[in-house]
């Protein structure tokens, strides 16, 4: 009987042991969620004593500084407030501009400074959208077209006590993918002619091809008639061009008919002059302003005279 009752024997010191074990186990995480507890509660009790919190931010503002066929310089303002009694160290900046999901450009910008104390200080953020390579990677992305966008940033900061914690932020727009205006001179109006030196207006249609306005409020140029170069000017003149609508520029102009040789014979018979005009207008757009380049090679337009000068001045005659 003796040999039957030591497996008994066996078996209860082992529970003994696995309860006492277990036991040991519980105290042990007791203890160590009563120290984690406690440094929390120490942590909250500094923290609230030296007055150390969460830093807050918000995107303030989104500027396009310049904007061209090329590019658009985007600048974004984040306006960062410190509640802590030290300065804190904004460690890192994290942003992406996205259009329907589809990423157009991301970057880092390491090291960005810090915020002082009790204290807000807007943070500002350049990016720059190329267009090529916008839309050499998405085909449906075509000039003239506006395109919808958000900007996503991430503020990481170290914060004495707190530790270093990410800040989201997010912003939506929309931005201009812009396309040159099309020219064309429909004809050249004679105010004063003669061999030594004539005095016209070139009148110049412009077709907006964007889906925004343009405000044009200058245009600087060069005119070439046949081949022979009139000169150029820089005329302020505002006027308004609706998106996709046309618009319409008088623009004076000297020149001398003797430099054109056997040519100025054409322009007397009212037989088409070919020309060519390279220059840019300066417009005010609801994106901000900017410079579009203007040009028209191989064009071609016909001269009228005024009635002194022995021509019909009907503007509405074909020219």
């Amino acid at each position: 009987m003796a040999s039957s009752d030591k497996p008994e024997t066996v078996e209860r010191v082992v529970k003994e042991k696995d309860r006492k074990d277990q036991d040991k186990d519980e105290e042990k995480g007791g203890f160590i969620e009563k120290v984690k507890d406690f440094i929390q509660d120490i942590g909250e009790k500094i923290e609230g004593a030296i007055g150390f919190g969460k830093p807050t931010a918000d995107v303030s503002g989104i500027h396009i500084p310049k904007i061209n066929l090329e590019r658009a310089e985007i600048v974004v303002d984040v306006l960062i407030t410190n509640p802590n009694p030290v300065p804190i160290p904004l460690v890192d900046i994290n942003y992406l501009i996205e259009s329907d999901g589809r990423k157009l450009i991301s970057g880092l910008i390491p090291d960005a400074g810090t915020i002082k104390p009790h204290g807000s200080e807007t943070v500002k953020i350049p990016v720059n959208l190329i267009y090529d390579d916008i839309k050499n990677t998405y085909d449906d992305i075509k000039p003239g077209s506006i395109i919808p966008y958000k900007i996503k940033v991430d503020l990481i900061v170290d914060v004495p006590i707190i530790g270093r914690i990410t800040i989201p932020l997010e912003k939506h727009g929309e931005i201009p993918i812009p396309y040159k205006p099309d020219i064309d001179v429909e004809k050249i109006h004679f105010q004063r002619f003669s061999f030594e030196e004539t005095v016209a207006i070139l009148h110049l249609k412009l077709e907006n091809k964007n889906d925004f306005d343009l405000g044009i409020n200058s245009l600087d140029y060069e005119f070439w008639l046949s081949n022979v170069s009139i000169g150029g000017a820089e005329l302020s003149e505002s006027t308004k061009i609706d998106k996709n609508g046309i618009g319409y520029m008088k623009i004076p102009v000297n020149f001398r008919p003797k430099d054109f040789g056997s040519a100025v014979w054409d322009m007397i018979r009212g037989r088409g002059t070919g020309y060519t005009m390279k220059g840019h207008i300066d417009a005010d757009t609801p994106f901000g302003r900017m410079k579009l380049p203007i040009s028209k090679e191989g064009g071609t337009t016909r001269l009228k005279k005024n009635k002194e000068d022995g021509g019909d001045d009907d503007d509405d005659d074909e020219i």
